[in-house]
């Protein structure tokens, strides 16, 4: 693929050979973004994982770079009156059901309790492809409403290793403050590392590298 004179010009201050040390990839990034917005700063992990493998589970990061989400919740009576204290943006049942049928997905994420997954299920191939069906392993289906809405509130995001064994999600933006960012990339390595299959062997993290949305990307020196 063709680069334009500009992603060429940020590249020619990239040694792609070499693995620079965290915070001097993210000052490099940073250095090297020229889009005239404040462009994501996307982090990749490459995981030694086999086909059958998958890294995944929720955390708060340090430094929170995102606007409030949008937080609908599926849920009847009690719960729904705990879903609306919590600072809920949008709670209901059938009502949202029918809703999203006809189209609208004007939110960031959804919750559900237990016993609304029937009904909510039906909605999969509209959730599904968006990355928004409420899931029990991203803390997505719970009682615990209030819980769930408070972490997603403070930024709790989603990590998921793809079928390649990549993990790649946002960290920053280019105006953030660069130890903030590396910050934010330390902690979901740790997070990664963490949930590392116990029958995986040899090099667990093979590969880290950051990049801006327009950016080239710079390799992270980043030891087991």
């Amino acid at each position: 693929m063709k680069r334009g004179k500009k992603y060429q010009e940020a590249l020619s201050k990239i040694d792609r050979t070499k693995q620079y040390p965290l915070e001097e990839a993210v000052a490099l990034v940073k250095e090297t973004s020229f889009a005239k917005f404040d462009e994501t700063i996307e982090l990749s992990l490459n995981l030694n994982l086999k086909k059958s493998q998958t890294v995944r589970d929720t955390m708060v990061l340090p430094h929170q770079f995102t606007g409030e989400k949008q937080i609908l919740v599926f849920a009847k009576g009690d719960k729904a009156e705990e879903a609306r204290a919590a600072g809920a943006s949008f709670v209901g049942d059938d009502d949202l059901i029918e809703k999203i049928k006809g189209g609208w997905t004007g939110f960031d994420v959804a919750v559900a309790t237990p016993d609304m997954m029937k009904d909510v299920g039906r909605l999969g191939p509209i959730l599904g492809r968006r990355g928004l069906m409420p899931n029990p392993k991203t803390q997505t289906v719970t009682m615990d409403l209030a819980g769930a809405i408070a972490e997603l509130r403070k930024g709790r995001v989603e990590f998921r290793s793809d079928k390649t064994g990549v993990v790649h999600m946002p960290v920053g933006k280019v105006s953030m403050d660069p130890a903030g960012i590396a910050e934010n990339v330390q902690a979901i390595i740790t997070e990664v590392r963490k949930r590392r299959p116990p029958e995986s062997k040899g090099t667990f993290l093979k590969t880290v590298a950051v990049s801006s949305t327009m950016g080239p990307g710079v390799r992270v020196a980043m030891g087991e």
